[in-house]
C-alpha cells in the first residue's frame, strides 16, 4: 500500500504542534476519537458532509459527546453505529439520540439484560430510528467517496466483545481499522479472511490483555495506533504486553487518556494527526 503520511511525531513527553484549522475542507475526511474516558466514541465527518457516530461512551459521557458534536457543527447523524451493547459503548448514545436526529442505526442484534441497554432500545423506538443488523462483509453506504466494510459481527454464541463490529474504512490512500472490543480469536479470523494492512489502528478493547497480538499487528503494520481508555481506570488498561507489541511494530501511539480527543484529517495526499492536549500538559495535570 502506497503511503504519504503527515504526522505529529510523539517521543515520550514531547510533541510537535502545527497550526491546523478546526474544521476540515469539504473534500477531506475527519475522524475524531473523542475522549470519553473509559469507553469508545468516534465521530466521522465524511468528504460529502455526512456524519457517522460510532459508539458514545458511558452514560455520563453523553453530554460531552453532544457538546463535541455541536462544536463540530453537526446538525444530524446520518449513521449511528453501536458496535456492541456494553455500557461503555452504548451508554452515551442515549443522550445523543435525545438531542440529534438520527437517520439510521447499525447494531449487532445481540440482546443485553442491563438497564442501559433497555434505555438504549427504548430511545430507538421512541425516536423511530430505522435499525439495521450488521452482517460480516457488508459495505456501509453513507458517502460514495468512502469505502466502509464490516469485518466482524455477531454470530452464534459469541460474547458481546467477540461480537463487536469491526470496520475497515478507506479514503483515498488511507486505511482505518476500527477494532472495537474484539479478542485474539477474532483477530486470527480476520487475518485469515482479509487484508488488514492499515495506516490507522483503533486498538481493540482499550488495550486489554484480551487483544492485540503481535502477529496481528505485523499484519496491520499501522503508522499510528489510537488507544481509548480513562486515566487510572480500574481495569489496568492498557496492559504492558499491548504497549510492548505496539512498540515492536514501530507505530506511533496515541492514547486519549494522554492526548485528549484525537483527530485524524485525511485528504488525497495523506493524513495529519491533531491532538487536543500535549503529553507534557497531561503529565503536569494528570
Amino acid at each position: 500500500m502506497q503511503r504519504n503520511v503527515f504526522m505529529i511525531i510523539v517521543i515520550i513527553v514531547s510533541t510537535i504542534t502545527i497550526p491546523i484549522p478546526l474544521h476540515a475542507q469539504e473534500s477531506d475526511l475527519d475522524v475524531h476519537f473523542i475522549d470519553v474516558g473509559q469507553g469508545d466514541s468516534i465521530l466521522i465527518e465524511t468528504p460529502s458532509g455526512k456524519n457517522i457516530l460510532i459508539d458514545g461512551g458511558r452514560p455520563k459521557a453523553g453530554k460531552k459527546v453532544v457538546t463535541f458534536l455541536k462544536k463540530q457543527g453537526v446538525g444530524k447523524i446520518d449513521l449511528m453505529v453501536a458496535t456492541h451493547p456494553d455500557i461503555d459503548h452504548i451508554g452515551g448514545l442515549i443522550t445523543v439520540m435525545k438531542t440529534f436526529e438520527v437517520k439510521r442505526m447499525l447494531d449487532i442484534g445481540k440482546i443485553n439484560s442491563t438497564k442501559t441497554y433497555a434505555r438504549y432500545v427504548s430511545q430507538i423506538i421512541r425516536q423511530q430510528i430505522p435499525i439495521e443488523i450488521a452482517e460480516r462483509d457488508d459495505l456501509i453506504k453513507v458517502d460514495s467517496e468512502l469505502k466502509v466494510r464490516i469485518l466482524n459481527s455477531h454470530t452464534g454464541s459469541k460474547t458481546a466483545n467477540q461480537s463487536s463490529i469491526v470496520m475497515k474504512m478507506t479514503f483515498e490512500e488511507t486505511d482505518f481499522l476500527l477494532m472495537s472490543d474484539v479478542e485474539k480469536k477474532q483477530e486470527k479470523k480476520l487475518m485469515k479472511n482479509y487484508n488488514l494492512d492499515s495506516d490507522i489502528l483503533k486498538v481493540a478493547h482499550h488495550g486489554s490483555h484480551t487483544s492485540t497480538g503481535l502477529k496481528f499487528l505485523r499484519e496491520v503494520t499501522p503508522e499510528a495506533a489510537i488507544l481509548t481508555y480513562g486515566q487510572k481506570n480500574k481495569f489496568g488498561h492498557p496492559v504492558d504486553r499491548v504497549m510492548d507489541n505496539l512498540r515492536k511494530v514501530n507505530t506511533a501511539i496515541y492514547p486519549t487518556a494522554m492526548f485528549g480527543t484525537i483527530t485524524i484529517r485525511t485528504d488525497e495526499k495523506g493524513f495529519v494527526i491533531i491532538n487536543e492536549k500535549s503529553p507534557t500538559n497531561w503529565l503536569e495535570t494528570g
